[in-house]
């Protein structure tokens, strides 16, 4: 009679075990397909000039590279956040590209916008589309062309120069060498007294800044973002005279590039 009693317990006791794992799976079961299926994940878009410092209105040249950033921000925690949202640009107006075309929240693309000969004079406007699973948000960009061309690009390549090789010996972990090719462009042509130009490798954008002045004051400044996952740059170095040839020196990155 014991045995029978102790056979019905563990019985009772194996019913209980498996109820309580089937509940669990059918738990789990809804979950991941609530997870999976909760249809598409709201995200913003943010926009950001480069270099940071300037007004609300961007002036530009033609043949200038105008160069914004896109972000993006997903507005709910879910496993849908991995899924790339979808950038593109169109313009009547100018050249424009964007790299990459698809982003995740931490990844960071590049729009370049080039005036064209048509657009002195005018406002040219550029459409930012980002796209997922349905979702569209649309943004707009405005760069205003006025007269000009760009005659320091030289002089701007002479003073990158002059920190590249002290780059390679100082900091090799950042990989820019003498070999390293450079896409330069002018950044605001109605700046007269610190001249500001932008070079771009495949992997770093260098900000270069110098000061139009005699010793002490012909400074140079360079600031570098890691392309394609910063927003702003993470190193700055100076040169505190370039006519009594001052070796680069690390300055703290200002707020402002």
């Amino acid at each position: 009679m014991k045995s029978l009693n102790d056979n019905n317990a563990v019985t009772k006791i194996q019913s209980v075990i498996c109820i309580v794992i089937i509940s669990a799976l059918i738990v789990i079961s809804i979950y991941n397909h609530n997870s999976f299926n909760s249809g598409p994940v709201p995200f913003s878009i943010e926009i950001i000039k480069r270099p940071a410092s300037f007004g609300d209105i961007v002036f530009a040249i033609v043949g200038q590279k105008c160069i914004f950033l896109v972000i993006i921000e997903d507005e709910e925690q879910t496993n849908n956040n991995k899924k790339a949202v979808n950038i593109s640009v169109t313009s009547s107006d100018c050249q424009v590209t964007v790299l990459p075309q698809s982003i995740i929240q931490g990844q960071v693309a590049e729009v370049s916008i080039m005036p064209i000969e048509a657009n002195i004079g005018k406002n040219i406007t550029v459409t930012l589309k980002g796209e997922r699973e349905g979702l569209t948000i649309t943004k707009i960009i405005t760069v205003e062309v006025i007269e000009g061309e760009d005659t320091i690009g030289p002089e701007a390549a002479a003073i990158r120069d002059k920190f590249i090789p002290w780059l390679a010996v100082n900091h090799p972990e950042l990989g820019i060498v003498n070999e390293t090719v450079w896409v330069g462009t002018i950044v605001n042509p109605r700046i007269l007294v610190v001249m500001h130009y932008i070079f771009l490798s495949e992997e770093w954008e260098m900000y270069v800044t110098w000061h139009i002045m005699i010793p002490p004051y012909d400074w140079a400044r360079i600031y570098l973002r890691h392309r394609f996952n910063e927003t702003s740059p993470s190193y700055a170095f100076e040169i505190s005279s370039i006519q009594e040839y001052a070796q680069p020196q690390t300055i703290e990155v200002p707020d402002w590039v």
